[in-house]
């Protein structure tokens, strides 16, 4: 598939997965700030490698797996939004994107 296809509905997903987790709580706590940084799709659109960016980052395996407890529950939500634009939906994985995590700890250690 071509990588322009391919870019479009990583921005797609991107995009609709963040506005679901603004509006739903798919969390128990509810002082917990989720943002999608990256989305990854396999070539043939079967897989969905979503990164999420966790603040605070404490808890955040905990929070990895609510959210991968309810995957079902989001993947229904992202295909009310976009079933006009995908006729298939990825399978949807998520992990904990620790790049900013990562880059404090470089800029402490550069202090």
């Amino acid at each position: 598939m071509e990588k322009t296809r391919l870019k479009k509905v990583e921005r797609l997903i991107q995009k609709e997965l963040s506005l679901i987790f603004q509006q739903n709580s798919f969390i128990e706590s509810r002082n917990v700030l989720i943002s999608v940084t990256s989305i990854r799709i396999s070539s043939d659109l079967s897989i969905a490698r979503v990164y999420l960016s966790i603040f605070p980052s404490d808890n955040a395996e905990k929070v990895i797996e609510q959210i991968t407890e309810r995957t079902g529950k989001i993947k229904y939500e992202l295909g009310k939004k976009v079933r006009n634009q995908l006729r298939k939906l990825p399978d949807l994985k998520f992990f904990i994107d620790d790049s900013l995590d990562y880059a404090g700890k470089i800029d402490e250690l550069l202090k």
